[in-house]
């Protein structure tokens, strides 16, 4: 009788054991439910000048994109592409917003550009994106 009582001790044990574990694992997975994922930490743009798909005159362009979380000016940076190809860096003006990065640019030859970004948010995530818009001759315009 004593080893039958010794046994189903020792399965009582094993099964509280059992039920402890399954606790841990089910608090571990509500808690990877619950978790915010990564790309809610992306800094995203929100509004862009140029916006995507717009069409500006040639000459002096004002860059401005707003993005929904702060960045860090001194490692985000501009580039424009122009329709040949070649590119430009384009000096990220210091005194924005903390969630802005904006610059100014001369677009001096008509057809498709892309406006290259690349911003660090303070939490520590890259984000990368293009705005692709048209440049239109000034004689061109009606």
């Amino acid at each position: 009788m004593s080893k039958v009582r010794s046994a189903l001790r020792r399965t009582s044990r094993g099964l509280s054991h059992l039920r402890a574990w399954l606790d841990l694992l089910a608090a571990l997975a509500a808690t990877v439910v619950v978790a915010p994922t990564n790309a809610q930490a992306h800094a995203i743009v929100v509004v862009a000048r140029p916006a995507m798909g717009s069409t500006v005159m040639q000459g002096g362009l004002g860059i401005r994109l707003d993005f929904n979380s702060l960045i860090d000016h001194q490692r985000s940076r501009l580039r424009l592409r122009r329709p040949d190809g070649s590119e430009a860096s384009v000096a990220v003006a210091r005194n924005s917003a903390p969630n802005v990065l904006a610059g100014s640019a001369e677009t001096t030859i008509s057809g498709r550009w892309g406006l290259e970004w690349q911003v660090l948010s303070v939490d520590g995530h890259i984000t990368r994106g293009e705005v692709k818009f048209t440049v239109r001759d000034k004689a061109s315009s009606p």
